[in-house]
């Protein structure tokens, strides 16, 4: 998986150039609950919601909500400015 493609295809507008991937991935780690991370990936590698399920031991409309909250947090201006690299 490409964390890069992934959080660049569910951030509405950006400033500027993210970290490398081995950092992104620590930030992401950092500002996400371990279930949104975990759901988060899940999503962005292809996997179904019922896949999910199976993993996480949640329903459906659990997952689609964690989901829906780790791209609220994406597009929030302060987790937004610790993904951008300042280099």
């Amino acid at each position: 998986m490409n964390y890069t493609e992934a959080v660049l295809s569910n951030i509405d507008k950006l400033v500027g150039t993210l970290k490398p991937e081995k950092e992104l991935v620590e930030t992401l780690k950092r500002k996400f609950t371990k279930k949104e991370f975990k759901v988060f990936t899940a999503f962005e590698n292809g996997l179904t919601v019922e896949e999910i399920q199976e993993d996480l031991k949640d329903d459906e409309d659990r997952i689609n909500e964690i989901y829906k909250a780790a791209i609220k947090k994406l597009n929030q201006e302060k987790v937004k400015k610790e993904l951008i690299d300042v280099d």
